[in-house]
């Protein structure tokens, strides 16, 4: 959300110093939020030292004071590419074509001498946050969710949770998080009258009630939300992997070099902490016969037995 918020903030910089007056009703249809976002967008541009003057009147509207030309030092070349950069890895994840406008509009202040250099800068890191498989069925319910959080309009669906549970919620859309590639919803649940995260792939039959708004609500703290956090360290469990001698490639790709200790018999160990839920135990079935649990035992136990119900699957002498 402060991305969204900072890319309107720049488009309306840039559009002001482009145009003499444009009216508050025209940037709320262009930026798909309401005339009274626009008034806060203005006080925030104005408070950052850049003064925005309303004119009133029938040929009124928000302009950028008589005279007044953006500062060079407001932002330099090198902070633009850091925008457009940031820009361009959110977009990999969650593209718009808001986000592609933006990054037109900033090349454009740029000067041409600087052109050449600017574009290397941009390109230098890329943070990819899109999956192997792609977007493209979650690209619809980011889209639909923006446009409910942005609207304050109350969105309604049918929600399966990590235990393979399914209700059906009503709730008012606040916040888009996006972590470990993973996108969650933070809403207030209407039914349960507190904050909760709701994962997008575990969404169904998602709606917006057009006709609910509802007024933004003060998010609580992450540590305090409701519900198990996207990294809840009160959901956590310490464990142990043993990693074979020639798995040592496998430990360091997911925990990294810091992480493994070589042991005497040429193994390695790795110590950490994770919620014990479903996502745990299929993280570590998926290296196979590559890694031993040592500790808890309860957890040693857990995946020796579904290690078991998977090699009964596959038994040569099951009945067909």
């Amino acid at each position: 959300m402060y991305t969204m918020k900072l890319e309107r903030l720049l488009s309306i910089i840039i559009l002001l110093l482009n145009r003499r007056m444009v009216q508050a009703k025209e940037l709320a249809e262009r930026f798909e939020v309401s005339v009274r976002t626009i008034y806060r967008d203005i006080e925030a541009i104005n408070r950052a030292g850049i003064p925005i003057v309303t004119y009133q009147g029938t040929n009124g509207g928000i302009g950028l004071a008589e005279g007044y030309r953006l500062d060079r030092n407001v932002l330099t070349n090198d902070e633009l590419a850091a925008i457009v950069t940031a820009l361009q890895s959110i977009s990999t994840s969650y593209g718009n074509e808001q986000n592609l406008q933006l990054m037109e509009k900033i090349n454009s202040v740029v000067p041409s001498s600087s052109s050449e250099d600017f574009r290397d800068k941009t390109n230098r890191v890329l943070v990819d946050h899109s999956p192997w498989d792609g977007n493209e069925r979650l690209r619809p319910k980011l889209l639909l969710l923006k446009e409910a959080v942005d609207r304050c309009l109350v969105v309604n669906f049918t929600y399966s949770n990590a235990n393979g549970e399914v209700s059906y919620r009503a709730v008012e859309p606040h916040r888009l998080i996006l972590k470990g590639r993973q996108w969650y919803l933070q809403a207030y649940c209407l039914e349960k009258k507190e904050f909760r995260l709701f994962k997008l792939k575990r969404m169904k039959e998602l709606a917006i009630e057009r006709e609910q708004p509802f007024s933004r609500r003060e998010l609580p703290a992450q540590e305090s939300l409701a519900g198990k956090t996207v990294n809840d360290p009160s959901m956590a469990i310490e464990f142990v992997l043993r990693f074979q001698a020639d798995s040592h490639h496998l430990a360091e790709e997911y925990f990294g070099i810091e992480e493994i200790v070589p042991m005497a018999d040429g193994s390695w160990q790795v110590r950490k902490a994770y919620p014990e839920d479903e996502w745990l135990y299929s993280f570590i079935l998926g290296f196979g016969h590559h890694v031993e649990v040592l500790e808890p035992l309860h957890l040693r136990e857990t995946i020796a037995s579904r290690a078991q119900q998977i090699a009964n699957i596959y038994r040569n002498d099951k009945a067909t």
